[in-house]
C-alpha cells in the first residue's frame, strides 16, 4: 500500500544544512496498523507528512496505491491526497462550527451535495461514537471526544489511509485507550491502513502490527511489534521497550539472593502454560518467583519472569537446561549454571 524509497528531507537554512529525515526506505502493507516511534526530533513526524506530500521529499519516492505522489503535481495530487485522511494531536477543529460542520467541511470541499454530506456525517458520527454530539461545539467536548471529531473529518472522503500524528499525546491513559480502540475497530471493519507516529511504546503494544524505531532521521531498527517486544536488538529500542516492559531487579534484593537467578521469556500460549511448576516437580530444586509479568502485544501473550533457583548445583544446571528446552530464552543473571 505505502512504499518509501530513499526518502530524504533537508532543509537549508543561510548558516547550516539539516537533515530531518536521512534515506528511509520502509514498506507498509494494505490493511495493517504501522507504528513510527521514535524521541521528538527524530525526524519521524516529517516522514509521516512526506507521505501525503505535506512535507516535499528532496529526493526519493513516495508510492501510495501504486501511485508515486512525487510525480504529480496540481489538481492531480489534490486528488491522491483525497485517499488520505490524517488527525493531529492537535485536533483543529474550527471552533465557530458545530461537529456536524466541521466533519462535513471536508465532504464539502470535496464537491458532494448537501443530502449526501449529511447522510455521511451522520454515518460517521455513528462510528466513532458521537452520533448524540453533532450540534454542539469544539469548546463543549472533551480532549477524546474532539479527536473522535478528528478522525469522523479524516474519514469523510473514505480514504484508503489514514496518516496519525501524535493523535492520543494529549490524551490521558484512559482517552488513548479508547481512541486506539476505535483506531482498531476502524481498520478492521474498513480495512483501512494506518500509520501511527508516536514516542509511546504503550501504542505501539496495544495496536501496531509491525513498527519502526528511528532516531537522528533514520531506521535504526523494524519489524514486526511482537519481535520487536521478545528481542530487541539496538539500544535506543531496548529504552523504549523498558519504558513498557521494565524487569529491573532492586540491587539488595540481588544481593540477598544465594541462588541462581535467571531470566525466562515466554512466547504466545507457552506464557499461560505452567513450565516453570513442571520444572520444580521434576527437579530437586526450590524456585522464588522474583519478578514476573505477561504482557499482551497485539493481543498474542507475552511473558518475561525473573527467579531464583535454590539447590544442589548439579540439580540446578538440569533445571535450568530443562527450562532451555522448553522456553524462549533463558539467561542466567546470576551465579553459575
Amino acid at each position: 500500500m505505502i512504499t518509501l524509497e530513499n526518502i530524504e528531507k533537508v532543509y537549508e537554512t543561510k548558516s547550516q544544512r539539516v537533515i530531518g529525515v536521512d534515506k528511509v526506505s520502509l514498506t507498509i502493507q494494505k490493511g495493517e496498523i504501522y507504528g513510527i516511534v521514535g524521541y521528538s526530533g527524530a525526524g519521524k513526524s516529517t516522514l509521516l507528512r512526506c507521505i501525503n506530500i505535506l512535507e516535499r521529499p528532496t529526493s526519493g519516492k513516495v508510492i501510495v496505491d501504486g501511485v508515486d505522489l512525487l510525480q504529480l503535481s496540481g489538481k492531480k495530487l489534490r486528488e491522491a491526497r483525497q485517499s488520505i485522511g490524517m488527525i493531529f494531536q492537535g485536533f483543529y477543529l474550527v471552533s465557530s462550527k458545530t461537529v456536524f460542520d466541521n466533519v462535513a467541511f471536508a465532504l464539502k470541499a470535496a464537491g458532494v451535495d448537501r443530502a449526501e454530506r449529511k447522510d455521511r456525517v451522520l454515518e460517521l458520527l455513528s462510528l466513532v461514537g458521537l452520533a448524540d454530539k453533532a450540534n454542539q461545539y469544539p469548546a463543549q467536548l472533551s480532549g477524546g471526544q474532539k479527536q473522535r471529531v478528528s478522525i469522523a473529518r479524516a474519514l469523510a472522503n473514505n480514504p484508503k489511509v489514514l496518516l496519525c500524528d501524535e493523535a492520543t499525546s494529549a490524551l490521558d491513559p484512559s482517552t488513548t485507550k479508547s481512541i486506539l480502540s476505535l483506531l482498531k475497530k476502524i481498520n478492521e471493519e474498513l480495512g483501512i491502513t494506518i500509520v501511527i507516529i508516536t514516542h509511546e511504546m504503550e501504542v505501539v503494544k496495544e495496536i501496531c502490527d509491525r513498527c519502526a524505531v528511528m532516531q537522528d532521521g533514520k531506521i535504526v531498527e523494524q519489524g514486526a511489534s511482537y519481535e520487536i517486544f521478545a528481542n530487541p536488538m539496538e539500544s535506543l529500542t531496548k529504552e523504549f521497550i523498558k519504558t513498557v516492559l521494565d524487569f529491573q531487579l532492586p540491587a539488595k534484593l540481588v544481593q540477598n539472593c544465594t541462588g541462581t537467578l535467571v531470566k525466562l521469556q515466554f512466547r504466545g500460549n507457552l506464557a499461560e502454560e505452567a513450565v516453570v511448576s513442571d520444572m520444580l516437580q521434576q527437579h530437586s530444586v526450590k524456585g522464588n518467583i522474583l519478578h514476573g509479568k505477561v504482557e499482551y502485544i497485539r493481543e498474542k501473550p507475552l511473558g518475561i519472569f525473573i527467579m531464583e533457583i535454590i539447590g544442589e548445583q548439579p540439580e540446578v544446571n538440569k533445571a535450568i537446561n530443562y527450562l532451555e528446552n522448553r522456553v524462549q530464552q533463558v539467561e542466567v543473571i546470576q551465579g553459575v549454571s
